[in-house]
Formats: structure tokens, sequence, C-alpha cells
């Protein structure tokens, strides 16, 4: 049984950590900020809610297991908020209108 836990637990992480790399490989493919942020929180959240499940597997049912689940959703919360203020900078910000040569630094 032992055994079964331990694969669970390889396999989850194992998919965390495909799901960071083509994350990461999505943030520098695409081209606009809106779609680097999309590909980043999605990345996150999936990577991030995988790897603490196999951790919890791993682990086992302890007060380490509640921990890594309240990690997971002030996580979620938070890279939610953040997203959505990055966002709204952007919409606000148009660096494609800038004229930077105008600009005296």
């Amino acid at each position: 049984m032992e055994w079964v836990r331990f694969i669970a637990a390889v396999i989850c992480l194992a998919f965390a950590a495909i799901m960071e790399i083509i994350a990461i490989y999505g943030v520098y493919r695409f081209r606009f900020v809106m779609n680097r942020m999309h590909a980043a929180a999605i990345g996150d959240t999936l990577a991030l809610l995988l790897g603490a499940l196999g951790l919890v597997i791993l682990k086992g049912l302890s007060w380490f297991s509640l921990k890594m689940i309240l990690v997971v959703i002030l996580l979620w919360m938070t890279s939610s908020i953040s997203s959505h203020v990055i966002m709204r900078m952007e919409l606000c910000i148009d660096e494609e209108s800038i004229d930077l040569e105008r600009i005296d630094m």
C-alpha cells in the first residue's frame, strides 16, 4: 500500500513539473502581457494544486496536510487578485501608444 501512495505522489509531482514547464514556455512564447499572464496563471494554479496534492498524498493526513491545503487556498485567492490588478494596469497603460523619443530622460 505504501508503494501505491508513493507512485501516486510521484505522478502528481511529475505532472506539476510538466505544467510549470508548459507555463514557462507559454510565458516566453506569447508576445502580449495579457496572453503571458493567462499562460502563467493557468499553469501556476494547476501546478500548485498537483504539487500540493502530491505532497499531501506522500505525507498522509496530518497537520502538514492541513497546512498545505491552506497554502493552496490562500495562493489561489491571492494569485487571481494579483493577476487581475496587473491586467487592469496593462489596460490603463498602453505601451505602443507612448512615443519614447519625445520623453526626456
